[in-house]
Parts: C-alpha cells; structure tokens; sequence
C-alpha cells in the first residue's frame, strides 16, 4: 500500500529531543491530566507552561546551552518540571541518586563541571559543606524557601515562559549525563544523547502498548533510568503519572484503587512488599491491564502470584544506565516464555559471549556476558576514554556485566550481575538462582544473598530473609526445602532472618551491604 500525499511536510515530524516533547503534548491534550503527585495535579498545558517559565529563568541567571545541571531530590513535579526545562534549553541534565552523600555529590559535580545544581531543601542542607570547592558551580536552585545562598525554584516559575521556544538541538548531542552507582569504584558518567533517550521512551511505550488512556503508578526515582522512562513514555503516548515520592506497599495499593490504574511499574522487591502487605487482601486492583518488573531477577512464584492477583501479565524487562533505560522487554501483545526478559527492542541488537573470550558467541542454553549494541547505546563514559574502551568495542558493542543465556529465537534470559557471581569451590553460583527458589517459600517475603569469605571454599552464599507476615519461618526447614531444588554447591550456609533488607533509592536489593547490616527479626 502506497500513500497518496504529495506534502513534504510531516504533520507529526520526529522528536529531535525530549525538550520539544511537552509542547507537542500541550498543543494535542492542552487540559488533559499528566502529572499527579500528592501536592497537586498538572495538567499537559502546565507541565508545558511552567517548564519553559523555569527555562527562561535559568537563561536569564546564565545557564547555557551545553551546561550541566544536577537535579538532586527525590520524586515530587518540581523534579519533572526542571528536567524539562534543562532540556529545553539544550542544557545537559544530570540526574543525582538522592541516596548519594556529600563526598559523593561532591565528586560528581566536579567531574561533571556542572554549572547549576536544582536541589530539595533536604538534600542541600545534607551536603551543604560538599558544595564549597566546586569551583564550576554558578548557580544553585532550591525547592524551598529561605535556604541561605539557593534561588528559589518559586522565583524561576513566577519568569514568563509564554514566548519561549525550545532550543533546536542534534539529536546525536549531548543530552543527559547519569551516573553509575560506582560499586566498584568512583562513579562513571554515561553519556546520553537526544537520540537514546528519545527512542528509549518511543519503543518501550511501543512494545508496552502505552496510550493516551493509560494511568500508571510508580515510585521508580525519576533520577533513575528506568523511571525516567516510565514517566516520558507514558507522556509521550498521552498517558497520566501517578508519581510517589518513595514506595509503600499498602499506599501503592490504594493509589491503584483510587486512580483506576491500568499499568504498575517496580521491581521485584515491590511486588513481593505488595503480595505480602494485609491491604491486599481488599485492594481492587481489577483496573490493571499489565504490569512491568526490572531493575533485577524477578521469581516465577512472585510473577505467578501477582498476575492471579492482578488479572493482568507482569511484563519482565532488563536495562541499565549505559542503554538509558530498557534494551529488552516483552511486547504486551506478544509475551513471550516466563522468567525471560523479552526480546530487545526494535533497531537494538543483543548477544550472550563467553566472559573469557567475547569473540565467541554463546549457544543457546549456554551462560555468557550480555552484549548490546544499537542507538540507545551510551556516547561514552565522561571524562574517562578508558573505562569506555573497556565497555564498548571498536564494533559498538558494550559490555553489561550481565551473566544470560538466549533460546535462540530471540529470548534472552538475565542469570545475575558477573560481579555478583559467588566461586564456591570452584563452582559458580549465582545469589539470584537461590533467591528465586527461596522466595517460593511461604514464610518467606524478601529475600536476598550475598557471599562470605570462606578459608576451605574461597567463597561460600550466606542468605538474608524477611519472614512473610503471620508466618514463622525456621531457618533448618529453609536450608532443607533448599537442597530438594538446588544442586549441593548452590545451598546457602546459612540463612538469617532480618527485619528489612538494604536497597538503593529504586528499590533494588544492595548484595554488598546485606553482610554488613543484618536486623535481627522480632
């Protein structure tokens, strides 16, 4: 089929770069609701609005385009209102963990050169005596009031924006500078440009089949690539965020229930929160339609037990900082074998190579290091030409440190992170394949594993359980129901019964830490 136009104009041209987003979307749903937090809703005309308000502002108190600008504060809409408006003055937005200390902070603003930093109150005074040495530092916006040497973020909205435009920018420039979360060293900077972060959010919402009925919640950090994706694809296909600040189990469920949801985004850590929280039992949660997990390995029993629950697929995905955002999930009309991250998404290639040698490619069924490559892929590491030529080679294909296998039509599966990995005498054992087997327990809520050092095996897997609430869980009977599913090697030691378990501002379960903060449960 031909099309039979003759005009050389599109009638809906392709995004250059997020920062013409809200523009187009004010233009085609000017009063439809966007964003909603507990302060207040906006609608697509006010996200739009005050965007370009706060544009102007950072314009006028010399931000240019090119400059860095940190954002550092957890979720709330003054976080997705100075994004945009960063990006709609072709400045480079760099997104900061709010878990990260001063020592930290202070690092990546140096390394950056970042010129303005647009912080919570909170978070300002947290690292106050960090901010004195960054010599780069022109500029520093607070969301409060009355915060000694800070602008107020109020000042920036009361600007006029009703003129402004947003700046042209290549969508091959520069457009997000996010860091890692350095657990193995300082920090590295991904580079992200226009183009990745663009065709990130258009693909996912393409195979998560977002539209402009859509209502999502989630308590994903806007700061964090995966729910930087959450909130642009869903406004970029039309749809409403619902967006907390942190997550709460029995909140989450109400938010569900009073906003008639049709998607949930988190990772597995809350899911099993929400499967084992009392609110459950009376939560309508009948208005989802899909629900995503990423961030790490998810269980079978917890992917089963919140669909029966829901009504709806759990669609799994896989991504990282490098790729800003997903590079696999499952296509909601075509879902593909359980316990695999989906297939990767359109124009992005993926491969399973062998860690000691990735000339040579995996075949199926056999564990390898998950390579990809295609136009989400990170421009480089900032300032650091080396780490960047060891994670990306001269054929474009960057290393993830992730351990998969394929079925060989297109499936890929994520076994555990390489650093994660446990060499139990000689054996390789992986803390996610015990984790999926003991969170199918019911006594058990959270789970996570984590290694020791061991004089006879070099290393052995200790594991560290929330019991599920009403249940008593013995700590024998979880070793037993261990060895009738997992080989000898791959059994814990030992397994402690905790309170809670260390996680990262997303959510995600800090293996490092679980020997060092162990809570004895009551």
């Amino acid at each position: 089929m031909t099309s039979t136009s003759t005009t050389q104009e599109r009638m809906f041209p392709p995004l250059d770069g997020l920062g013409q987003m809200l523009p187009r979307l004010a233009k085609r749903w000017p009063d439809k609701t966007a964003l909603v937090t507990d302060e207040r809703q906006h609608t697509f005309a006010q996200l739009d609005s005050e965007s370009s308000n706060v544009a102007v502002g950072l314009l006028r108190r010399g931000i240019d385009p090119g400059d860095r600008v940190a954002i550092f504060a957890p979720n709330r809409w003054e976080w997705i209102v100075a994004y945009h408006a960063v990006l709609k003055i072709g400045a480079v937005v760099n997104p900061l963990n709010v878990m990260l200390t001063g020592e930290e902070v202070n690092f990546v603003l140096k390394d950056s050169g970042a010129k303005a930093l647009i912080a919570s109150g909170d978070r300002l005074e947290a690292v106050s005596a960090a901010l004195d040495d960054v010599d780069t530092l022109a500029l520093v916006v607070t969301f409060e009031t009355g915060v000694k040497d800070a602008v107020s973020f109020s000042v920036l909205l009361a600007e006029d924006g009703s003129q402004f435009s947003p700046y042209p920018v290549d969508s091959d420039a520069l457009a997000c500078i996010a860091y890692t979360s350095g657990t193995t060293g300082r920090p590295k900077g991904a580079m992200q440009s226009h183009r990745s972060l663009v065709l990130n959010c258009a693909y996912t919402a393409a195979m998560h089949g977002r539209s402009a009925d859509d209502v999502v919640v989630s308590a994903l950090p806007a700061a964090h690539v995966y729910g930087n994706v959450v909130i642009n694809g869903t406004l970029m296909a039309g749809g409403q965020v619902v967006l907390m600040k942190r997550f709460d189990a029995s909140l989450a469920l109400m938010h569900i229930q009073e906003h008639r949801a049709t998607m949930f985004e988190g990772v597995p850590a809350m899911y099993a929160m929400m499967l084992a929280d009392a609110a459950l039992e009376k939560a309508d949660i009948a208005s989802l339609t899909r629900s995503t997990v990423g961030g790490q390995t998810i269980a079978t029993s917890v992917i089963d037990a919140w669909e029966l629950r829901s009504g709806a697929p759990l669609l799994e995905l896989w991504g990282m900082t490098e790729i800003s955002g997903l590079g696999a999930t499952h296509a909601l009309h075509a879902p593909g074998p359980q316990g695999s991250v989906g297939v990767a998404l359109p124009g992005v290639q993926l491969k399973a190579v062998r860690p000691d040698d990735p000339t040579r490619e995996c075949s199926p069924n056999e564990p390898g290091e998950l390579m990809v490559r295609g136009p989400i892929v990170m421009m480089g590491y900032f300032n650091n030409p080396a780490a960047t030529a060891e994670t990306i080679d001269a054929d474009g294909w960057l290393h993830t440190g992730d351990i998969s296998i394929h079925d060989g039509v297109g499936h890929f599966y994520i076994i555990d992170r390489l650093k994660d990995m446990i060499v139990t005498g000689g054996y390789n054992v992986y803390p996610a394949e015990i984790e999926r087997v003991l969170i199918g327990h019911p006594a058990v809520a959270m789970v996570g594993v984590g290694r020791r050092p061991d004089e006879l095996k070099g290393e052995i897997a200790h594991a560290y359980v929330v019991p599920a609430p009403g249940q008593k869980a013995d700590t024998d009977e979880l070793i037993a129901y261990c060895r009738t599913r997992l080989a000898a090697y791959k059994v814990p030691k030992k397994i402690h019964l905790v309170d809670r378990l260390p996680t990262t501002s997303s959510g995600k379960i800090m293996r490092r830490k679980l020997e060092a903060t162990p809570t004895p449960a009551s």
